[in-house]
Parts: C-alpha cells; structure tokens; sequence
C-alpha cells in the first residue's frame, strides 16, 4: 500500500519523537544550511520587539484614550511581521521537512500559528469595516497578542529542545 508523503512524515516525525529528538540528521543538516533558517533567526526578534512595543500602545490606549494611530499603527506593523514570518516559515518547514506546513515536529505550533494569524486578521478586519469600535479593535488586538505569546512560547521551547539535542548528540560524539 502506498503511503502519503505526510503519512511518511507523520511516522518518520514519530519515530524521531520516540528516539528524544526534534530532528534526524538529514533535516538538521538542512535546517542549518539553508538560510530560512538565518532569516528567521532575524524575524522572530523583530517581530517580538514590534509586540512588546505595540503592546505598551495599545495598553497605554486601552487606560487612557490617548495614542489610538500608534496602537493602530503598531498593531499593523505586527501583524505584517507575523505575516513574513508565516511565509518564510513555511518555507524553512518545505526545506527542512518536505512540507510547507503542519510538519510533524512542529505540528501544533503551526495550529496555534492559524489561530494567531486569524485573530490579526480579524483586527485588520475590523479596522477597515469599523465592525468594532476603537476599544473593541484593541481588545481583539489584546486577544490576538495573548495567542501570540502562546505561539512564542511554543518556538521558545522548541528551539531550547533543539539545542539540547544537539549538545547531547555533539557531547555524545566526543
């Protein structure tokens, strides 16, 4: 019976998984020489440091009424950050894995990262609609940053285990 090249992924993400690791040596030799891999290294800062100042704004906003363009104008900044990081994401995924999204070793991130895109979507929607009031656009914003740090926290965790399995398996080599 032939079987799907995620349905290979899927057994190949779980035999890897069983064996403690995030990565064969295949996709970890791939991961390090192609430069998605670079490039996020300098997205997911960037777009860290556009929440952390976006957050203040829209708080700052949210307590006080004052500073609505910049909250406005930092949460589209965010979200057009999120949005590079999603696409070049996907491709360090194909070159990596052999997909584009949803690979196994990092399926669930990728789930969280659907939900985050939608709810700043949402907020771009509903800034151009006015469907929300100004605080309602703020609040969604609130909605889609508290997702977001879930979704960081998540690569955080992902990256941390990614370096202790190559400390291990270069410790284990020597």
């Amino acid at each position: 019976m032939r079987k799907t090249m995620h349905e290979t992924g899927a057994r190949n993400g779980v035999a890897s998984a069983a064996r403690g690791g995030l990565y064969t040596p295949d996709q970890r030799a791939r991961r390090d020489a192609t430069v998605w891999t670079l490039v996020q290294g300098i997205l997911a800062p960037l777009q860290f440091l556009a929440f952390a100042i976006s957050l203040v704004l829209v708080l700052r906003y949210l307590a006080t009424g004052d500073g609505y363009l910049a909250a406005t104008v930092s949460i589209l900044i965010k979200t057009a950050l999120l949005l590079t990081i999603m696409v070049t994401g996907a491709i360090w995924e194909k070159v990596v894995f052999g997909q584009y999204l949803l690979a196994p070793a990092f399926f669930w991130e990728d789930v969280v990262s659907f939900v985050v895109i939608a709810l700043h979507l949402a907020y771009v929607a509903a800034l151009m609609t006015s469907a929300l009031n100004s605080a309602g656009q703020m609040w969604l914003a609130l909605a889609a940053y508290a997702t977001y740090a879930v979704n960081a926290a998540q690569f955080v965790l992902k990256l941390r285990r990614a370096r202790l399995q190559s400390a291990a398996q270069t410790g284990g080599a020597a």
